[in-house]
């Protein structure tokens, strides 16, 4: 239900865009997030977005670099990535929860999940 893709190969400094497209419901209404798995690590929170679109947050290492949007007559979340560095490579997830703000990042309060799109950056 919810499909990520944008993801590729890019040198530091470069710039993609994640999409989540959803299908199947709306989730205009949902807090939404992207999150992301580097091999061998745990799988991380990067961004995420409230239901009513008023509240962002993002962790520390993209803050000023990766933005988080969503466009409702779509259903898509955007993640335009900015600035890229070789550590964020990793695979890209976007999830979407029922739940409040209060669980934006925790990988285990997103009941819906993208299969993942790969971003790797060169140095």
């Amino acid at each position: 239900q919810l499909q990520a893709s944008g993801g590729g190969l890019v040198q530091a400094g470069g710039s993609l865009r994640l999409s989540c497209a959803a299908s199947g419901r709306t989730f205009n209404n949902y807090l939404m997030g992207w999150f992301r798995q580097a091999p061998g690590k745990e799988r991380e929170f990067v961004a995420a977005l409230s239901s009513s679109g008023s509240s962002t947050e993002y962790t520390d290492s993209v803050n000023d670099r990766f933005a988080i949007s969503r466009d409702n007559a779509k259903n898509t979340v955007y993640l335009q990535m900015n600035s890229l560095k070789p550590e964020d490579t990793a695979v890209y997830f976007c999830a979407g929860s029922t739940l409040g703000w209060i669980g934006r990042r925790r990988h285990y309060e997103y009941g819906y999940w993208g299969q993942g799109t790969q971003v790797t950056v060169s140095s």
